[in-house]
């Protein structure tokens, strides 16, 4: 009789018990990438083109046309003339592509 009123505590609690937990758990906030990065939205004024990673060389993935609007993720200097950033493409409900890649790096 005991194991079963164990079973039914335990599966009573297995039940009911994450419906009153937090999302997070312990955890009270979760970090944000504009806390970590001085994130910030920018509007392009020219078409330009994103790339895999910081190089000329590498592949383009998407040509961005003027007037999008990207949030900066990340800044990358590799010389005085050679700067780069992390670019993430503001989602648009009627983006006529959406299967193409919405990150990238961009030459300034």
């Amino acid at each position: 009789m005991t194991n079963y009123l164990k079973n039914i505590c335990l599966i009573g609690f297995a039940l009911f018990g994450p419906i009153y937990l937090p999302a997070g758990g312990i955890q009270r906030t979760l970090p944000s990438l504009a806390d970590s990065c001085n994130s910030r939205e920018i509007v392009l004024n020219a078409d330009c083109s994103i790339y895999c990673f910081p190089s000329s060389k590498s592949k383009e993935l998407r040509t961005l046309c003027a007037g999008s609007t990207v949030s900066i993720l990340k800044k990358w200097n590799i010389s005085n003339y050679d700067n780069w950033i992390r670019v993430q493409l503001v989602t648009n409900i009627f983006d006529n592509k959406p299967n193409q890649p919405m990150k990238g790096w961009i030459k300034l």
